[in-house]
């Protein structure tokens, strides 16, 4: 048993070592027990992650581990959210013990630390709603004028496609826009962003937002780890990501499918396939198996809304081609600019490396420019995004130069490419893995 605190606070000391075995997967006599440390403060959430408001995967991806840092980067409130976790705390870590695990990079945690606080400093996390008032107000004009283009030039071929090319913009701008408010980065309190969010990704996408909390916070957490990122989930079934992970299945003689050709079928599977495919019908299992109906509600109206319009200027068959044409082109955007930061970047398991370093493996940028911040939402600065998730997008280009500068400091790579060729890498990477395999599966 741990020894209690002589100083008469009755927390009981514990040593990282004691803390690691808390993972949720440790041998007994603690299986399914996990803990997390935050600021010192040791606390058992083994319970309460099923009650947490992010989920409980986020939360269990820290069991085991100091979660200080991530647990600044996703919360707004955080005295509100001490409360909430005062009853969770069992003990501290005793006075021998360092602030975090020693196999990390003391010095580039405080130096992140110190650069977190001068961002605070400096009003980079405060957004300007103008910001956001006039993306909504081009994404509400491009919906109209797309309904206006058939409604004035008629259903033919030329007016019906560009009326897609329209509702399919919108489409991926409006995914760019509940991603801001999932985030927390438009309003000052968790309540207001998750609302407007609902209606958001609910009214004007169609999908449900607690399937992306679900998932997005998890990619943040842990990006580009096996097991813990779902954004990487198409490794082993579909693709084989990483070099790490791919000579791993080589070695172990799997094969799912023919991933040497794997840079081939990604042109056919992937940004073509994935949301007309996989999710426009998965978010409906998602939300009725874990009875979100408030989401569903959400849901509904945005298709209500959308054959309602479209009724009095095309036959149902028309409607349903140009729904499927409209995801079709959004699926394709969308895939291309999000999986660009990631899949040419290392991937492996999770390794509990210090939270700046986790997220410079994980992403890279693209170049900042007026059409490159537009065309992926500002996930062209990837980087400043995964390191200060609840920081409004208008603001990243102000703190990209103080991250590579500590990138420097620290001699971390930072990644900053053309578009084009941050599109040619996706290709490339998962030529070389596939290929990884390949050599491993034949000969080791």
């Amino acid at each position: 048993n741990a020894p209690m605190n002589p100083k008469g606070s009755g927390l009981r000391r514990f040593t990282w070592a004691e803390v690691g075995l808390r993972t949720g997967r440790g041998p007994p006599p603690q299986p399914q027990e996990r803990w997390l440390v935050i600021d010192r403060k040791v606390y058992d959430i083994s319970h309460f992650c099923r009650r947490h408001p992010g989920g409980s995967r986020v939360i269990s991806h820290y069991a085991g581990q100091d979660a200080t840092d991530p647990f600044i980067a996703f919360h707004l409130d955080k005295a509100l959210v001490r409360k909430y976790m005062s009853p969770l705390l069992i003990g501290e870590l005793a006075p021998d013990q360092p602030i975090f695990e020693p196999s990390k990079n003391k010095r580039l945690v405080e130096d992140f630390r110190e650069l977190r606080a001068t961002v605070e400093k400096m009003g980079l996390l405060n957004p300007n709603h103008t910001f956001f008032i006039l993306h909504l107000c081009h994404i509400l004009l491009l919906d109209v004028a797309a309904w206006l283009t058939i409604w004035y030039f008629g259903s033919s071929i030329v007016p019906f496609l560009f009326s897609a090319v329209l509702l399919g913009t919108v489409q991926t701008q409006a995914g760019w826009l509940q991603h801001d408010f999932g985030h927390l980065s438009v309003f000052s309190t968790s309540k207001w962003n998750h609302w407007v969010h609902k209606f958001v990704i609910g009214h004007l996408k169609g999908a449900p937002a607690s399937w992306w909390n679900h998932l997005h916070f998890q990619h943040h957490a842990k990006p580009n780890c096996f097991r813990k990122d779902p954004d990487i989930n198409m490794h082993p079934l579909l693709f084989a990501l990483g070099k790490i992970l791919s000579v791993e299945l080589g070695v172990k003689k799997k094969k799912f499918m023919p991933y040497n050709h794997q840079h081939k079928y990604f042109f056919i599977i992937g940004p073509p396939a994935l949301l007309p495919l996989y999710f426009q019908w998965y978010i409906f299992y998602f939300v009725v198996q874990r009875k979100q109906w408030v989401d569903l509600a959400w849901m509904l109206t945005f298709y209500v809304r959308f054959f309602l319009t479209y009724l009095p200027l095309l036959e149902m068959k028309g409607i349903l081609g140009l729904f499927l044409l409209v995801r079709f082109i959004e699926s394709n955007w969308f895939v291309w600019v999000t999986q660009m930061n990631h899949i040419p970047m290392h991937i492996d398991y999770d390794k509990n490396v210090d939270w700046f370093s986790t997220q410079l493996q994980a992403t890279c940028n693209v170049h900042h420019s007026l059409f490159n911040d537009w065309f992926s939402g500002h996930l062209n600065f990837q980087i400043e995004h995964h390191l200060f998730p609840t920081m409004p997008r208008h603001n990243y280009w102000k703190v990209a130069p103080l991250v590579k500068s500590l990138c420097a400091k620290h001699g971390i790579e930072y990644q900053c490419k053309p578009l084009l060729t941050a599109f040619a890498d996706i290709v490339h990477s998962l030529k070389d893995s596939g290929e990884l395999w390949l050599d491993a599966y034949l000969h080791k």
